[in-house]
């Protein structure tokens, strides 16, 4: 079985309050989008389940992928045999996109077809939950309004079909423990779900990214990112999640030849939704 786990951005992030677990409430639109890693699952030649990586380089041992936990969250609940699990990683680390949680949520979904299993969407999303806080909704896969820590999710009805996106990941990480910890929670005026029932023509000055204002200091390289993409026409343009990635919305046609000579050395993704 081959699959292509897809990465996501985020349409607005509102960062609403800090938990007393240590954990914050949020609000954000998770939004998929069809840059994605190649995932094969195969029956096992040996007697263990094993990860092969390739493509872009994983910086953790295979015990400790966010696949390996999938396989062994989903054994916990039903009898596995044995498979051999091939990840390409094309999707970048550290970039706000959500790759790693759409490999372990897809090799749920992959299990799940693959042996029959008969979980429902939503009992793949509670395992999903006790992975990653980005894995349930790669379940769905499909727009969502994410609250709480953002594993509390409902369909919202926003459509981007034949926009193009321009992605770029510049060449920094920004660790989540660290950006979370200079943000200022607060409850806006206007919540996310009212904002994007309206044109993306509007979004500009309305569907903010709660963490921009304290990375962006600190990384002058994601500011720069977005000023781009702006300047190059695009409707929308914010950072995803925590970053360090940055996207745009454009109402027309845009190459990634034409963002490369300004953008060097970044990483560079467009497509049409």
């Amino acid at each position: 079985m081959i699959l292509f786990p897809n990465a996501k951005i985020n349409l607005g992030l509102d960062i609403l309050r800090k938990r007393e677990d240590g954990y914050h409430d949020i609000e954000t639109v998770m939004y998929p989008i069809p840059w994605c890693d190649i995932l094969e699952i195969v029956p096992a030649q040996g007697t263990e389940t094993t990860l092969t990586t390739s493509g872009r380089e994983v910086n953790c041992p295979p015990e400790k992928n966010l696949v390996m936990k999938a396989y062994r969250a989903l054994a916990q609940k039903a009898p596995l045999p044995p498979v051999d699990i091939y990840l390409r990683k094309i999707i970048p680390d550290g970039a706000g996109l959500g790759g790693g949680s759409a490999d372990a949520a897809f090799t749920l979904r992959g299990l799940n077809e693959l042996f029959a299993l008969g979980y429902s969407d939503l009992e793949l999303a509670e395992i999903a939950a006790g992975i990653g806080a980005d894995c349930p909704f790669f379940i769905y896969n499909r727009p969502m309004l994410c609250t709480g820590t953002g594993t509390d999710m409902r369909p919202i009805n926003v459509n981007l079909t034949g926009m193009t996106i321009a992605v770029v990941k510049p060449e920094v990480s920004v660790p989540t423990a660290k950006a979370y910890s200079k943000t200022h929670p607060a409850v806006p005026p206007v919540s996310i779900e009212e904002i994007i029932a309206t044109p993306v023509r509007l979004w500009q000055n309305a569907l903010k990214n709660d963490f921009e204002p304290s990375v962006f200091p600190e990384y002058p390289a994601i500011a720069s990112v977005k000023e781009t993409l702006i300047e190059s026409g695009a409707l929308y343009t914010a950072m995803s999640g925590s970053g360090s990635s940055v996207f745009g919305l454009y109402d027309a046609d845009i190459l990634a030849d034409s963002l490369s000579p300004v953008l060097s050395g970044c990483q560079i993704f467009v497509a049409k939704l």
